[in-house]
């Protein structure tokens, strides 16, 4: 059986889900038909993956809820970036890619989508950091011919396919806080959540603290409608206590995955991906979707029993439909 192509969006970002999208898609109850709300957005890949009919997607980064919304009102379709990437792609060959650093200090200055879009996908690691001051400081890559014809071409598809999908449905892009887009769900809707993780030494536009991740359990608690929070389980060194304290009380499934975010490769290891749920998971019909399920949660059992770690999740025996 074929495998649904996964879309990858335009925008990079730390700790992107497009591995996880499958599994993601997997648990989502078949009877939604609601609004997919998601408070976090970040790449927004999770949602572009599901295809809702409606969606509120939102984040407190504004550059990142800006660019979604020139792509929805064709300020940037694929032919205009493909334009301003050749274009500025050639500037920064020339100058051995120190005009990457004339960009960073025009973006901030002005906040242009498409400069936005130029620094993502020029910039170290494909990070997305700001400074105290709002400024966005992360350094060039180190590849002045980043933007080979191959590339270009490869960000213009993203930008298409990403735009099809915004035009097929109601998308409301908003910038705000986790806690105002939460408030706005309704009992037929469905939230996705993916907070920076807790303990991980992550970067966000406005930070995370254990208050924002006790602020987060209040809203979900408070809320009656259906949710996925996406976090961390465990890595070879720590576990993820929150998982045995604030979230204990819901459903909890793991598998494996690999970040490649890290400056040194020692420093980019596998970890335990954790998705929690105020539902009992039940994964689909897909026979292919379902033995993957299996191998990856058997895999994760052997994980934490190699490491006398008390397993906290749905088993994979209560969690495929029979």
């Amino acid at each position: 059986m074929i495998k649904k192509r996964t879309i990858v969006p335009p925008i990079k970002c730390q700790g992107i889900k497009t591995k996880l999208v499958p599994w993601i898609q997997a648990i989502i109850p078949e009877s939604f038909n609601g609004c997919w709300v998601e408070p976090f957005m970040g790449s927004g890949v999770v949602a572009f993956n599901i295809r809702p009919e409606k969606a509120i997607l939102s984040d407190t980064n504004p550059h990142l809820i800006h660019f979604y919304q020139a792509i929805q009102n064709s300020e940037i379709t694929s032919s205009t970036a493909r334009v301003f990437l050749e274009c500025e792609g050639k500037k920064l060959e020339s100058s051995d890619g120190e005009y990457y650093y004339e960009v960073r200090t025009r973006f901030n200055e002005t906040g242009s989508p498409l400069d936005f879009l130029f620094l993502n996908r020029a910039c170290f690691n494909g990070m997305i950091r700001f400074n105290k001051k709002g400024g966005f400081n992360v350094p060039f890559c180190r590849k002045p011919t980043r933007f080979a014809p191959a590339y270009v071409t490869k960000i213009c598809n993203q930008i298409k396919s990403v735009s099809e999908i915004i035009s097929y449905g109601s998308y409301e892009f908003r910038c705000q806080s986790f806690d105002e887009t939460i408030k706005m769900a309704t009992g037929d809707d469905f939230i996705y959540c993916d907070p920076p993780y807790i303990g991980r030494h992550v970067d966000y536009f406005n930070g995370w603290d254990e208050n924002h991740e006790k602020l987060l359990k209040r809203c979900l608690e408070e809320t009656h409608t259906k949710f996925i929070l996406s976090t961390w389980h465990s890595n070879d060194y720590r576990e993820n206590e929150y998982l045995k304290t604030l979230w204990a009380e819901y459903h909890c499934l793991t598998r494996e995955h690999f970040y490649h975010v890290g400056a040194k490769e020692k420093n980019r290891n596998p970890m335990l991906e954790a998705l929690v749920t105020n539902f009992r998971a039940v994964y689909s019909e897909e026979p292919t979707i379902a033995k993957e399920q299996l191998i990856l949660l058997e895999k994760g059992e052997k994980y934490l029993a190699n490491k006398n770690i008390e397993p906290t999740w749905t088993t994979p025996v209560d969690s495929v439909k029979v």
